[in-house]
């Protein structure tokens, strides 16, 4: 077993306003993915932003972030977000995505949402990949008897805010073991949110499963403080995962190649 898989999440639908390092333009975007690659990143999930700083699907926003990812990161994943909150007409959602012409090479679709299979099945069109976003026990089970679950690439676990560490182990576990039910070799991805991210990224490390860190989903270190940056916190999520791998005799992340 090499080296565990850590996504930076580098701004989720946060406002501008959230954290002062919280990137929002394809330029702030770009030099962000930058730093978070020499942290240790191994890729990307970012949510393109209109003028305001709020999360869009709009093709001319998508593709001009995509293009200024592309150029920091032209080897490793980038992925980005179809929430509805970006916009809420399911048929709307299809559409933008038909439109866009400079494509990432993930995106993320929550199922419990209205119309996640046709944003599915449109993002597949495009040769775009999809991530399965699961928030509850109940998104599992609709997800598993969906024709289109095993067109999914990975399979993101998404942990609440307001559950303790304890909740997060017996949370993770039986939405793992759900999705292991029905698909025991599709790739997980393990996250919090707020309480619950550093958490459920030490235990997602545990397991031997995909995890994440970033502004998306703290805008807090392990130790509480306020983190300056999403570098920081890929930094000390890479340097849990070093200790975890040091503990059970595995390799650690050779940061030199990020």
């Amino acid at each position: 077993m090499g080296p565990p898989l850590i996504q930076a999440c580098i701004n989720g639908a946060r406002p501008p306003a959230a954290h002062p390092a919280l990137p929002v333009t394809p330029v702030e975007i770009a030099s962000d993915i930058a730093a978070v690659l020499r942290a240790g990143a191994d890729g990307v999930h970012l949510h393109p932003k209109d003028v305001d700083g709020l999360d869009t699907l709009d093709p001319d926003a998508v593709d001009a972030v995509i293009t200024a990812a592309r150029f920091v990161l032209p080897s490793r994943p980038i992925g980005v977000t179809t929430g509805a909150w970006a916009l809420r007409d399911p048929a709307a959602r299809v559409a933008a995505v038909r439109r866009w012409s400079v494509l990432p090479d993930l995106a993320s679709v929550n199922w419990h949402e209205s119309g996640s299979e046709a944003v599915t099945a449109a993002l597949l069109e495009r040769g775009i990949a999809v991530e399965a976003g699961l928030w509850t026990v109940e998104d599992v089970r609709e997800w598993a008897v969906s024709p289109l679950r095993d067109h999914a690439v990975r399979v993101l676990l998404e942990l609440p805010e307001g559950i303790g560490d304890a909740q997060v182990v017996i949370l993770a576990q039986e939405m793992l073991d759900r999705v292991r039910a029905v698909a025991p070799d599709i790739p997980v991805l393990l996250h919090g949110e707020a309480h619950s991210a550093w958490p459920a990224l030490r235990h997602a490390l545990r397991l031997g499963l995909q995890a994440r860190i970033g502004l998306e989903d703290t805008l807090r270190l392990p130790d509480g403080s306020v983190t300056p940056d999403n570098a920081a916190l890929v930094r000390a999520a890479r340097s849990i995962a070093d200790q975890q791998a040091v503990d059970v005799g595995l390799p650690e992340q050779d940061d030199s190649a990020s």
